[in-house]
C-alpha cells in the first residue's frame, strides 16, 4: 500500500483548504493514520462488505473472447457484481466505519456517474444517517436512474447547474457544503483526489480489489497476471487494481483514460498522457489538471459520466510521472466497440466507464502471446447507462421513443423516466 510524504505523493498532493477544514481533515488523518495498521479495524471492514456487499468479487475468465482476440489469456474482476453495481461500495462503508467513529450524522458527497451517490445512499440508509448528494445536472439527465434509487434511498440529490454541469462543478459545490457544516457533516469524497488524507484513504479502502487479485491470480492462473489494467476517471478503481502490485515490477500496471472525441482542448478527460495534463492546484489538492491557456480549468468530454473529470488522483499522476503506472486512452468510438463485444462473446454487461479499460485491454492483448495473461477491473455494470447505450446503439425499437424524449425538457424527461423505472 502507498504511503504519503506528509500528504504529498512526489510533487502532487497536499492541502490546499480554507482554515475552517483543517480540523476536520486533522480529525480524519488522525482517525484513519490510527486504523490503519490494525488487523482488527480491517477485519471488521472485510466483514461489512463481507456481509453487505458480497465480496469476495470472482475472477472470472473470458476464455471465449481471448480465443477470438488471440492473444494474452484475459480476465475480469467483476466489481460490477458488487451491491450497487460498481466498486464504489468498497469506499463508502469503510468512511461508514470512520462516520462511526467520530459520531457524526451527516454525509455528503459527489458524483458523477451516480455509482459513488448511489453507495453514499446505500451506506447511509444502512447506518442511519442523512446524506446530501452533490450531482451536475448534465450527469443527472445522463443518469437517471441512479438519481431515482438515491432519492428512494431517502438521500437529497442536488443538481449543480453551474460551469460545465458535471463532476467539477459537483465536487466544488460538495467542498462548499462541507465549510458551512464541518461541525456536523462528513465528506465521503468518492475517489483518490483531494486534500489529504482522502487519496491514500480512499485508496486504502479500494485495495482490497487488487488484494483479492493477487490471491485469486495465484489459485485460479498460478502466478501473478502479467498486467492489470483499469479505467481512470478519478482514480479510486485504478488505485484499488493497482495498490497491492506497486512492489511487484512484474507487474505492468496500465490506466486506460477517456480519449473521448479527439485529444483537441474540450473533446476529451486525458490528464495522464504527455501534453496533456499539466501540474496545477484545485479543489484542494495538487495534481495534472486539464487547463486552458490561462491556466483555468479546461473542458473536458467523454461518453462515460464518470471519467469526465477535469484533474486525476495525485498518486496516479505521481505513479505515471515515475513510470510505475503506464497510461493509455481509449476513444468513444473504441469504447462502444468493447462494450458490445463483450456483452456478444461473454453475456456481460458493463458500464462505460469500465468499458475503457476494456477497450484499451483489447488493444494490449492482442500484443501479447497466449501463455500471458491479463486482468482488468471491471468496476462497473451497465444497467445505469441503459439509455445512452441506446443512444449509441439506436435500435428500432428505440427510435421514436428516443425522438420524442430529445424533445422534451430536463424535469419532463426526469419525471417520465421516474414514473417508468417505478414500474
Amino acid at each position: 500500500m502507498i504511503r504519503s510524504n506528509n500528504g504529498y505523493f512526489g510533487e502532487f498532493g497536499g492541502r490546499f483548504v480554507p482554515e475552517i477544514l483543517l480540523p476536520a481533515l486533522t480529525e480524519l488523518e488522525e482517525l484513519f493514520f490510527e486504523l490503519r495498521d490494525d488487523p482488527a479495524f480491517w477485519q471488521e471492514y472485510l466483514t461489512l462488505t463481507q456481509e453487505f456487499s458480497g465480496r469476495p468479487t470472482p475472477l472470472t475468465p473470458l476464455r471465449r473472447l481471448s480465443e477470438q482476440l488471440g492473444g494474452a489469456q484475459i480476465w475480469l474482476k467483476r466489481e460490477d457484481l458488487n451491491h450497487s453495481g460498481a466498486h464504489k461500495i468498497n469506499n463508502v462503508l469503510g468512511q461508514g466505519l470512520l462516520v462511526q467513529r467520530m459520531g457524526k450524522k451527516r454525509v455528503i458527497a459527489e458524483t458523477g456517474a451516480g455509482q459513488h451517490g448511489l453507495a453514499t445512499a446505500i451506506m447511509s440508509a444502512k447506518l442511519g444517517l442523512d446524506a446530501t448528494i452533490y450531482m451536475g445536472a448534465d450527469d443527472i439527465e445522463r443518469q437517471y436512474s441512479n438519481v431515482f434509487w438515491m432519492r428512494q434511498l431517502g438521500a437529497n440529490v442536488v443538481g449543480v447547474e453551474t460551469g460545465s454541469r458535471t463532476l467539477k462543478e459537483a465536487l466544488d459545490e460538495a467542498l462548499r457544503d462541507w465549510a458551512a457544516s464541518v461541525e456536523t457533516t462528513h465528506y465521503v469524497l468518492g475517489t483518490a483526489c483531494g486534500p489529504a488524507p482522502f487519496p491514500e484513504l480512499v485508496s486504502y479502502f479500494q485495495s482490497v480489489i487488487s488484494q483479492e487479485i493477487k490471491q485469486q491470480s495465484m489459485t485460479q492462473i498460478g502466478k501473478l497476471p502479467d498486467e492489470v489494467v483499469a479505467c481512470v476517471g478519478g482514480g479510486s478503481n485504478a488505485m484499488g487494481a493497482f495498490s497491492a502490485f506497486l512492489d511487484d515490477s512484474e507487474v505492468k500496471l496500465v490506466g486506460i483514460e477517456a480519449g473521448g472525441l479527439s485529444l483537441e482542448d474540450g473533446q476529451h478527460s486525458v490528464r495522464l498522457l504527455k501534453g496533456t495534463g499539466e501540474p496545477g492546484i484545485a479543489q484542494g489538492y495538487k495534481t495534472l489538471f486539464l487547463q486552458n491557456d490561462d491556466g483555468q480549468l479546461g473542458e473536458t468530454h467523454s461518453i462515460a459520466a464518470g471519467l469526465d473529470y477535469v484533474g486525476v488522483s495525485p498518486i496516479l499522476a505521481h505513479l505515471s510521472q515515475t513510470g510505475r503506472v503506464t497510461p493509455d486512452s481509449s476513444s468513444d468510438t473504441e469504447v462502444t466497440d468493447a462494450f458490445q463485444l463483450l456483452m456478444k462473446t461473454e453475456g456481460i454487461i458493463p458500464a462505460m466507464e469500465s468499458a475503457h479499460a476494456l477497450a484499451g485491454g483489447f488493444k494490449r492483448a492482442k500484443t501479447m502471446n497466449k501463455n500471458q495473461h491479463m486482468v482488468i477491473n471491471l468496476s462497473g455494470r451497465g444497467d445505469k447507462d441503459i439509455f445512452n447505450i441506446a443512444r449509441a446503439f439506436p435500435q428500432r425499437d428505440w427510435t421514436e421513443f428516443l425522438q420524442r424524449e430529445a424533445e422534451r425538457s430536463t424535469d419532463q424527461i426526469n419525471a417520465h423516466l421516474a414514473t417508468e423505472l417505478a414500474g
